[in-house]
C-alpha cells in the first residue's frame, strides 16, 4: 500500500558518484602531482598509503556530528582540511599543491555524479499515483541547488528543502516537521527514503515516520555494525513501487 507522502534524500539516494571516495583522492593526487609546475617527477611510490591515510582522516572527520554539520556546509574547506590531516607534514606536498588536490577531488566527484538509473521513472510513477513528494537534503544551498537543477529534479517534488537554505537539516526533528507541514502530511502516512541509517531511518522513526533504507551499493543488505532497524530495506528505488 502506498503512503500518502514520501520524503526523499538526495545524495547516494537519487544521485551518486557511484565510486568510493578513495578513487577520487587517488586520481586527484596523481593528476595534480603530474601537472605540478615545480618539476617532472615520478608518482610517489607510497600513493596507496597516502590515499589510505586521507581516507582514514575522512572517516574520523565525518564521524563527529558537529564536524559533519559544519563540514558539509563548506565542502571545499573540508576537503582541504581532511587532506591536510591525512598527509600530515609531508614536505612533498606544499600548500598550493594540496589546494589543487582538494579542489580536483571535488571536481572529479562532481563530474562523476549521475542519477541512479531508476530514479526518474520511480518519481514519475509515484507522482502519477498521487503520492506527495518532498526532497530533503543536507548541505550548502548553492552546492545542492546546482545538483537539483543539473538533474532537473525540482519538477518531481512539491517541496524542496535544502539545509543551507532552510537553516535546519537532518537529523534535527524540525527538518522533518517542516517537510511534513509543506506536504500537509501526517507522520503516520509518510515514508522517509535515504541511505543514512540515522538521518533517514532512526531520526524520522522517532517522529512516527517510516524509515526506508536505500542501500546505495545495490545489495539491500544492512552493514554488519548496524544497530538501526529500518521499516524496509531496498536495493533499488523502483522497489518502492512493489
Amino acid at each position: 500500500m502506498r503512503p500518502g507522502a514520501i520524503l526523499f534524500d538526495l545524495d547516494d539516494t537519487l544521485i551518486s558518484p557511484h565510486l568510493h571516495r578513495t578513487v577520487f583522492w587517488n586520481d586527484a593526487i596523481a593528476g595534480a602531482w603530474r601537472e605540478d609546475p615545480s618539476g617532472d617527477r615520478p608518482l610517489p611510490g607510497d600513493l596507496d598509503r597516502l590515499v589510505d591515510a586521507v581516507d582514514r582522516a575522512a572517516r574520523h572527520f565525518w564521524s563527529d556530528p558537529v564536524r559533519h554539520r559544519n563540514g558539509r556546509l563548506d565542502l571545499a574547506t573540508t576537503r582541504l582540511r581532511i587532506l591536510d590531516a591525512g598527509l600530515g607534514r609531508d614536505d612533498r606536498f606544499p600548500a598550493a599543491l594540496r589546494t589543487e588536490i582538494a579542489d580536483r577531488c571535488g571536481r572529479l566527484m562532481h563530474a562523476s555524479t549521475r542519477l541512479f538509473p531508476d530514479a526518474i521513472a520511480t518519481l514519475e510513477a509515484l507522482n502519477a499515483e498521487g503520492v506527495r513528494l518532498a526532497l530533503v537534503t543536507n548541505g550548502a544551498g548553492a552546492v545542492q541547488r546546482e545538483k537539483i537543477e543539473r538533474f532537473a529534479l525540482a519538477r518531481h517534488f512539491r517541496h524542496v528543502q535544502i539545509e543551507g537554505e532552510a537553516g535546519v537539516g537532518k537529523p534535527e526533528p524540525e527538518a522533518y516537521r517542516r517537510a511534513l507541514a509543506a506536504l500537509d502530511a501526517r507522520p503516520d502516512e509518510t515514508w522517509m527514503v535515504g541511505d543514512n541509517l540515522e538521518w533517514e531511518v532512526a531520526a524520522p522513526q522517532r517522529l512516527g515516520i517510516r524509515g526506508i533504507w536505500r542501500d546505495p551499493r545495490g545489495r539491500g543488505i544492512l552493514p554488519g555494525h548496524a544497530t538501526v532497524s529500518p521499516d524496509r530495506t531496498i536495493a533499488r528505488l523502483e522497489q518502492l513501487l512493489d
